[in-house]
């Protein structure tokens, strides 16, 4: 297969965020802050500097604060020039400039397969970044840069993997396959939340890939599995048949910022990497004399 430019990325962004209740009854989970930037920025500004010139976000109702966040808002603008705040100016502004960025609306909540199927007509036939709106990453080689170096040096679809504990399987796509080398398999199958017992290894997909436009024909003629909705890993699943599909171990940590605890360990990872709050952040937790 032809290896093509990555150029655009699809971020799903549509899921209700009920673990966060009652802070996500009217702000999405995308929105969360990290500190002081939303987590769904990060996402945005991780695909931008690895050289993603097209961002698709898939909304769904109660989300337009995703779409009002990239915009311009001329009244805070106007307000900070005034003020003489050019540096809050700057930073507001380049937000709504940083990228082409565009949204469709997911108008029932099908799954994440049918999110990315969103998306077809603005793919059409190009290779794409998948990049869930609410995980957070943190590594020395950005991960969407790690992805695009790797479908560079597979030339074919690839997943982002890591181990995990046998009894957390069920909680993720879990892949079946061989291993080519120490970072990278090739993809036989790969099952949505397997038990333990059904788990054929403990390789974890981790919501990160990217897909050749093959996928949309799979997604089209995938029928709702776990949990009533329609699986992505389904669709990949049936890909495997028909082409290759590779998955790479990825190198840093990741934080799905929809769960509480993940929430709290990336604000205090992060935190502690920011040369304004590190040190202060630091004596504060030696204080705690945990």
């Amino acid at each position: 297969m032809e290896k093509q430019i990555i150029r655009k990325a699809v971020i799903p962004a549509a899921g209700l965020g009920t673990r966060f209740l009652p802070a996500t009854k009217a702000m999405p989970k995308e929105m969360l802050p990290v500190i002081d930037k939303p987590v769904i920025q990060f996402v945005i500004e991780e695909a931008i500097n690895a050289g993603i010139t097209d961002i698709l976000i898939i909304t769904g109702r109660g989300k337009r604060s995703i779409e009002d966040h990239f915009d311009h808002c001329p009244e805070l603008e106007n307000a900070l020039e005034k003020k003489g705040k050019n540096k809050e100016l700057e930073n507001l502004r380049n937000i709504s400039e940083m990228a082409n960025v565009h949204y469709i609306r997911q108008k029932e909540p099908l799954g994440l397969g049918h999110a990315i199927l969103c998306a077809k007509n603005h793919i059409g036939n190009e290779p794409f970044v998948v990049m869930l709106g609410d995980d957070f990453y943190m590594s020395k080689v950005p991960h969407v840069r790690q992805l695009i170096d790797n479908y560079n040096r597979l030339g074919s679809s690839v997943l982002s993997v890591k181990e995990v504990p046998p009894k957390d399987t069920s909680r993720y796509g879990i892949i079946d396959g061989q291993k080519i080398d120490d970072k990278t398999i090739l993809v036989k199958s790969i099952i949505e939340k397997p038990t333990p017992e059904k788990a054929p290894s403990n390789t974890a997909w981790m919501g990160r890939a990217i897909l050749t436009p093959e996928i949309f024909g799979f997604l089209e003629k995938t029928k709702p599995g776990v949990g009533g909705e329609i699986q992505l890993t389904d669709a990949i699943k049936q890909m495997c048949k028909t082409q290759k599909v590779y998955a790479f171990y990825y190198e840093g940590k990741r934080y799905d910022v929809g769960t509480v605890m993940e929430y709290l360990k990336a604000i205090i990872e992060y935190g502690l990497t920011r040369e304004d709050l590190s040190n202060e952040l630091r004596a504060y937790l030696k204080s705690l004399k945990l």
